[in-house]
């Protein structure tokens, strides 16, 4: 029964033509059937590729010129159409070896799936869900209650103190104790900076997200989300690397690959780098507004309308078929604490040997540009247009520390509200400002490397300009309207 099924299985004209001349072009010494191999090849999946250059040499040329003429009879992704006639196909024997009752009662976990992917039901929970997992837990708990012990309590009266006294002890050389524990060091900036703010937020929020990833809800997001973002020039897909971004933009950059049009892959990338806070930037940025609700969703909606207007506008620019959707929806299920802590450690390993050696290689760096000039003159470039923002100039030493890591910059800015130098109308400016700010370096090379050195470096330039003259804008409104938060 099976073999009749698989003899039927076929695709259309052009697809059929190109995996029969693919076919002769293998070695007959692969271990699986070359009409298998050849389907992989046309969706370019890269092992495949990179083993069938490996035996085929100079042959390659001719199985890439037949990857290009199937591509040149589609509008969509190989990978899509293969996909798509695979889930027909099975869709049909199906249909002729399954029996379906009528009145089928739907369990609990079935109504529930459809209340999370209703938009009229799913919209308050997914709010719900933002508020508790992200405002509360991560904005509150993590940059709130964690951040101020670590940092006031075991930095502040302990380490360094006496990493402080230990240095001065031990070294001699005053700019090797600037280095290390002067205002910007290694030990009392850096290590501060990445153990006392952003490690704190960064495991509140893996944590969080791995108790969302383990139930089951995103794919069920991603429905709930695709009509919106079709209206942005996505689909429902790409709201995994949107969410990840939340996480790490870089990390969510390189998943933006699993999108099916080069369309959706930049479009994907320019919100990931304007518009998408990562969490330890996000986790600060809620604790800076903490006190100030109007500010928080002053801030909020500010990023969403930039996040919806730049999408939809990019949508209408950029060239290319409309995205369309399928995704396969998992069962729901409880959360497991395991696999969560595993999850959550793993990432938090993979993200703190990441983030540790950027933290101290900016502060060296901060620390080589006071010595020879350098950071004072970036930062004296930088005061005009904050001041245009109506900051006060210390704020510019926060956005050039934006440029090495957005997480940075914003605990710059926490630095700055702890002494009082800024207002509630100043934090709210500040804070869109540099979350419509210049991706960090890591981001940028990764967009670089994903998108290529051009299209990279121009998202960067607009996202430069963008940033400040939304700042700008808000402003203007805070002064025009009298308001005063």
């Amino acid at each position: 029964m099976l073999k009749d099924f698989a003899k039927k299985i076929g695709y259309d004209d052009p697809l059929e033509i190109c995996i029969s001349k693919l076919e002769p072009l293998l070695p007959p010494d692969y271990k699986i059937s070359k009409r298998a191999i050849a389907l992989l090849i046309l969706q370019e999946d890269r092992e495949i590729l990179e083993a069938v250059k490996e035996k085929e040499g100079e042959g390659f040329d001719a199985i890439l010129g037949v990857i290009h003429e199937a591509k040149a009879h589609y509008t969509h992704p190989l990978s899509y159409i293969i996909g798509l006639r695979r889930q027909q196909e099975s869709t049909r024997i199906a249909n002729m070896v399954m029996n379906f009752k009528e009145g089928h009662s739907h369990s609990l976990k079935e109504r529930l799936s459809e209340v999370l992917m209703n938009p009229v039901t799913g919209g308050p929970i997914l709010l719900a869900v933002l508020y508790y997992g992200l405002y509360k837990f991560v904005g509150i708990f993590g940059a709130g209650v964690l951040v101020d012990f670590i940092e006031n309590k075991v930095f502040g009266d302990y380490i360094n103190p006496f990493m402080i006294n230990l240095v001065r002890y031990a070294v001699p050389f005053k700019l090797a104790q600037e280095l290390l524990v002067g205002e910007y060091g290694v030990i009392t900036l850096g290590v501060r900076y990445a153990f006392a703010i952003i490690l704190p937020i960064v495991a509140t929020f893996f944590f969080a997200f791995a108790i969302v990833e383990d139930t089951g809800y995103l794919p069920r997001l991603a429905m709930l989300v695709d009509q919106l973002f079709k209206k942005i020039g996505l689909s429902g897909r790409a709201v995994i690397p949107l969410v990840l971004g939340f996480g790490c933009d870089t990390m969510a950059t390189m998943v933006t690959r699993t999108l099916p049009t080069k369309r959706e892959r930049i479009i994907a990338t320019l919100l990931l780098a304007l518009a998408i806070p990562c969490s330890a930037q996000m986790g600060v940025i809620l604790a800076l507004l903490a006190g100030y609700p109007v500010g928080l969703i002053i801030w909020l909606s500010v990023i969403i309308l930039v996040f919806l207007i730049v999408g939809y506008l990019a949508s209408k620019i950029m060239p290319g078929e409309l995205p369309s959707f399928y995704m396969e929806i998992p069962p729901l299920r409880l959360p497991q604490l395991s696999n969560i802590l595993r999850k959550t450690g793993s990432r938090l390993g993979w993200y703190f040997k990441e983030i540790l050696p950027l933290f101290i290689f900016a502060s060296v760096l901060i620390w080589l540009g006071q010595i020879t000039g350098v950071f004072a003159v970036l930062v004296k470039l930088l005061e005009y247009p904050i001041r245009a923002l109506g900051l006060p100039d210390q704020a510019a030493v926060s956005f050039l520390f934006g440029f090495f890591r957005r997480d940075y910059g914003a605990a710059g800015l926490y630095d700055l509200k702890k002494v009082g130098l800024l207002s509630g109308n100043q934090l709210v400016v500040a804070c869109i400002t540099l979350t419509l700010f210049l991706p960090c370096i890591a981001q940028l090379l990764m967009n670089v490397k994903e998108r290529g050195i051009r299209m990279g470096i121009s998202m960067s330039l607009f996202i430069l300009f963008f940033s400040f003259s939304i700042g700008y804008l808000v402003n203007l409104a805070f002064v025009l309207l009298h308001i005063q938060l």
